[in-house]
């Protein structure tokens, strides 16, 4: 699962960077609008974090531009602004959820597990494919009746391949929606190792990880 985390506090962007990455997500943590309009125009993430105040863009004004040109990532602004007035005008502006600094990190936490339960127009909100079944919130996968221990890059791999099959997914995607530096999986067999180790782990499940010789993996 990847989130990208806007936000201009390099101490705060730090804890919040340690904090979901322990917490099992891939994490792009910029320090300004203008960075965060770069990454969401690249990447395909599930929740985005923003920030109301930044240099470069406000997270207003990146959730504003997130909405004008159709997409539909959900939006958890970060502020101080705490008055009746913010909240409607970064709601009625599109966000999906709203927490006033300071804050405790477990609510942060249960606010993204909320948003991920959320359906979304394209990805329902528990995944299956045979009898195989992700429910992307609370991170539990069920397979052939048991239930698999799953590292955090595993799931990460098993939910891409779920969300995308029953299509290829090529080897670059993986990389780039499973680990934070791409380059590192791309260029070496880290990928090949992980989907073997996920392969052995559902070997009981009925479905198959496929190889696309030369391009990438699908589940079916």
């Amino acid at each position: 699962m990847r989130l990208l985390v806007a936000e201009d506090d390099p101490g705060l962007r730090s804890v919040l960077e340690r904090g979901l990455r322990e917490s099992g997500y891939v994490v792009d943590a910029v320090a300004d609008g203008t960075q965060a309009l770069e990454y969401l125009r690249s990447y395909d993430y599930q929740v985005a974090v923003l920030d109301w105040r930044m240099p470069g863009a406000s997270g207003l004004e990146v959730l504003q531009a997130l909405r004008r040109r159709g997409s539909s990532v959900p939006v958890l602004m970060l502020t101080a602004k705490d008055t009746a007035a913010d909240r409607v005008t970064g709601l009625d502006e599109g966000a999906d959820d709203y927490l006033v600094k300071p804050f405790d990190f477990s609510e942060l936490l249960a606010r993204l597990r909320a948003l991920q339960r959320r359906p979304r127009a394209v990805h329902p909100p528990r995944l299956t494919v045979g009898d195989v079944v992700l429910d992307p919130a609370t991170r539990e996968v069920t397979a052939g009746g048991g239930h698999p221990a799953l590292t955090a890059t595993e799931m990460g791999i098993l939910e891409l391949l779920m969300r995308r099959s029953p299509a290829v997914v090529d080897r670059r995607t993986i990389a780039v929606q499973v680990w934070s530096q791409e380059a590192d999986a791309v260029g070496s067999n880290t990928i090949e190792v992980h989907v073997a180790r996920l392969r052995a782990k559902l070997a009981g499940a009925a479905v198959r990880i496929e190889t696309a010789r030369g391009v990438g993996y699908r589940i079916v």
